[in-house]
């Protein structure tokens, strides 16, 4: 019997080693979905917080077992984080986004997630460099500092996303979702430049090389996710796929989007952004354009995958804390620990309120109707939602100061100080944030709808995208006090634009989108009735 079994052993194309690992993660995973379950009520603890802990608890047991030599069971591989792990979360995110919600704050989110980052990114980038020589760290270079503000400035907000409700607080949740998507995208295109470019003498024209570089990477990343998302949309409604089999319309989604992140990282663009506005407009047409089975089954397969990959993520960063052979390689003491990492989280917390409250008020000032202004404890809560870092902070890390560069002593504790910010924010931070925000906020109340806000925005009709029945019908005009008819644009319609500009915008994007748009690629009432579509309802809820 035992013979059996060797020969069984031996004949395993697998590495003994690598499934016990698997098969260690795999059951961790499972042992972390019944305990964030089991403490979903919970006034402290939440599934992020739950994985953290829980990766932390294994290291240190896997630690004893091996008598302190190192709690590694998964080696760390930037391959496996930025292929595998990532490209799902990103995608769900964008295809699950509230885009009525999401792009009626796009202005706000793209302050937050684009200039305050950039912003914070010049903070930190010089207060570690002032901070880090104060402390005695004369090897790294000015590189190595402007990657670590790139890599300091990546947020990590779902904690937060875990507490809020997107029915109850719209503008809120739209704000720290958006913001936290739009900030890994640009501090991952920051950092992308920063490693692109050589700034061993920085000058005025290395800053413009810089944002050049940047806007470049933010504006074709964005342009390819939304090509893909459209040409899957088109594939789709054209092919008729579910005539034969719902598998191919759901396995073509899935590969598509997964393309568009590939293609991108091939031409050295943002992946983070190509997959997130790819999977936008996948549930804009492309969804519309499947069977009702489709629809259903590719909703909870792309979620369930993003979860499984966020578990997968945090349980990993909790056990590589106590990966000692990492301590080892800083070779720094305890003080040096504390000072570095204290210089970091002062950083972070001084980088990100210098973007957040001045923004928040720059934007009220442009804003009329002071019941869509950002309050102050509105403000905190986007505020405290940034401050925790997580699994891009720590991929970005081992990208800058490990691999192909020579690695030394300063280097490696760069990485080990990293851990110990995504640790101590997480677990510090993301404890308090559930009783925090509950007690600013209060009792849930379902929020209001400012649409009667602008009911004259039909006077914004724009000559070629209106339909030529909606021209020629009589009801469509306005008549003057002379008993004239005139086109109802001419009443107001510039005025009105400039005083509402978002709905203005929202308003001419939904007429351009129904007359040149739907009808080719398809969406929510340009696809031709099955019997078995989903109803109008479940529609309308998922494209709000």
């Amino acid at each position: 019997m035992f013979g059996v079994e060797k020969i069984l052993h031996e004949s395993t194309p697998f590495d003994t080693s690598t499934v016990i690992s698997i098969t260690v993660f795999i059951s961790l995973i499972c042992l972390c979905i019944i305990i964030g379950h089991l403490l979903e009520e919970n006034r402290w603890a939440n599934e992020s917080i739950t994985s953290l802990l829980l990766g932390v608890a294994s290291g240190g047991i896997v630690l004893l077992i091996r008598k302190g030599q190192n709690s590694r069971i998964l080696v760390f591989n930037e391959e496996l984080f930025f292929i595998y792990l990532l490209p799902p979360i990103i995608f769900n995110a964008g295809f699950q986004v509230k885009k009525k919600q999401f792009f009626k704050n796009f202005s706000t989110i793209l302050s937050f997630g684009v200039v305050g980052t950039l912003i914070s990114f010049c903070l930190v980038s010089v207060g570690v460099q002032f901070l880090l020589k104060k402390i005695g760290l004369t090897q790294l270079s000015v590189n190595d500092y402007l990657a670590l503000g790139a890599i300091l400035s990546a947020t990590d907000s779902v904690c937060t996303l875990q507490v809020l409700n997107q029915d109850d607080t719209p503008l809120l949740y739209s704000v720290v979702f958006g913001e936290g998507v739009v900030n890994d995208a640009t501090s991952i295109v920051l950092f992308n430049a920063v490693q692109s470019l050589d700034l061993s003498n920085l000058s005025a024209m290395t800053a413009l090389a810089l944002l050049g570089t940047f806007l470049y990477l933010f504006v074709t990343s964005t342009l390819l996710g939304v090509f893909v998302g459209l040409l899957s949309a088109f594939i789709i409604k054209k092919l008729y796929l579910s005539r034969h089999s719902t598998d191919r319309e759901i396995a073509l989604m899935m590969l598509m989007a997964y393309l568009s992140y590939m293609i991108a990282e091939l031409m050295d663009l943002s992946g983070i952004l190509t997959v997130f506005f790819c999977g936008v407009v996948m549930s804009h047409y492309t969804w519309h354009n499947v069977s009702e089975s489709s629809r259903i089954t590719s909703k909870h397969a792309f979620a369930t995958m993003s979860f499984i990959s966020e578990t997968f993520i945090f349980l990993y960063v909790g056990m590589d804390t106590l990966d000692i052979d990492k301590w080892k390689e800083s070779n720094a003491s305890l003080g040096t620990y504390l000072a570095v990492s204290s210089a970091m989280l002062s950083l972070i917390l001084i980088g990100r309120a210098a973007f957040v409250f001045p923004l928040a008020n720059i934007l009220n000032y442009t804003k009329k109707n002071s019941d869509k202004k950002i309050n102050f404890s509105t403000q905190f809560i986007i505020w405290w939602a940034g401050l925790m870092r997580g699994a891009v902070t720590v991929a970005l890390s081992y990208n800058a100061f490990s691999g192909s560069v020579e690695v030394s002593n300063e280097r490696s504790l760069m990485i080990s100080c990293t851990l110990i910010v995504v640790l101590f924010s997480t677990l510090l931070f993301g404890t308090v944030t559930k009783p925090l925000i509950r007690a600013i906020l209060g009792a849930p109340r379902h929020a209001v709808s400012y649409a009667s806000d602008i009911p004259s925005l039909e006077y914004l009709d724009i000559p070629f995208l209106e339909s030529q029945e909606n021209q020629e019908n009589p009801e469509n005009q306005e008549t003057n006090l002379n008993g004239d008819e005139e086109p109802r644009q001419r009443r107001g319609g510039f005025s009105l634009l400039m005083k509402y500009p978002t709905g203005a915008v929202h308003h001419i994007w939904r007429k351009f989108d129904n007359k040149f748009m739907r009808p080719v690629f398809g969406g929510r009432g340009f696809v031709t009735y099955e019997p078995a579509s989903p109803t109008g309802a479940a529609d309308i809820s998922h494209e709000q």
